[in-house]
């Protein structure tokens, strides 16, 4: 059956290796923190302008004072510090950050991606987005397989307008986890019980062996 939105970001954290210096997008991969494991020293940052953040915080936990780049709630950890925004970009633009997981409406079968908007839709900005695809050394998208009207979100182009240009590495969706390679799309690995004939009927992009 196909993979939850925990069970998407569980899949996702092993993307993480130790010593990673990560940025978490909002939306599905905001969830990551929660699986991040507890033997590895792994440092989350925050485009707002925060380095070293915990998992989501229970009840008794919440502090208002202590967001992400999305605006939930986080806890901090002895690690924590704090910064500018101009610092925090300074940090993504300058290589820094290992790997960036991110929310997307479209991935192409050539790595493009579209995450920031969509026409005729109020939206508040791209925030880091593209900042993140161009400063990060590898980006990989955790999203839905299919928007709600049932259509492929990885496409041979993407229709929306581009956050960035072959930029995407690796995807997870509640189907699987696909590669984006020479000539289209590879499928790595299957969430239970999903077949290659259940991805196909869903995908526009060229699946590649």
């Amino acid at each position: 059956m196909p993979w939850d939105r925990n069970q998407m970001a569980e899949r996702a954290a092993a993307e993480l290796q130790d010593g990673f210096y990560v940025n978490l997008g909002i939306g599905i991969p905001t969830l990551v923190s929660n699986y991040v494991p507890a033997n590895y020293n792994i440092t989350l940052q925050s485009e707002n302008g925060m380095l070293g953040m915990g998992p989501f915080p229970t009840e008794d936990e919440v502090d208002p004072d202590l967001i992400n780049a999305g605006k939930q709630t986080v806890t901090e950890l002895s690690k924590t510090s704090y910064f500018s925004s101009s610092d925090s970009f300074a940090m993504i633009r300058g290589g820094h950050i290992d790997i960036s997981i991110l929310g997307a409406m479209e991935v192409s079968e050539t790595g493009d991606l579209a995450n920031w908007m969509i026409p005729g839709r109020l939206v508040k900005g791209m925030g880091g987005a593209m900042d993140l695809v161009a400063g990060v050394k590898r980006i990989v998208v955790i999203m839905d397989h299919a928007n709600r009207k049932g259509e492929s979100k990885l496409l041979r182009e993407c229709s929306l307008p581009l956050t960035g240009k072959g930029v995407v590495d690796r995807v997870i969706t509640n189907l699987g986890v696909f590669d984006v390679v020479e000539g289209g799309i590879r499928v790595l690995e299957r969430a239970p019980d999903v077949s290659l004939a259940d991805i196909e009927a869903v995908t526009e992009a060229t699946l590649v062996d």
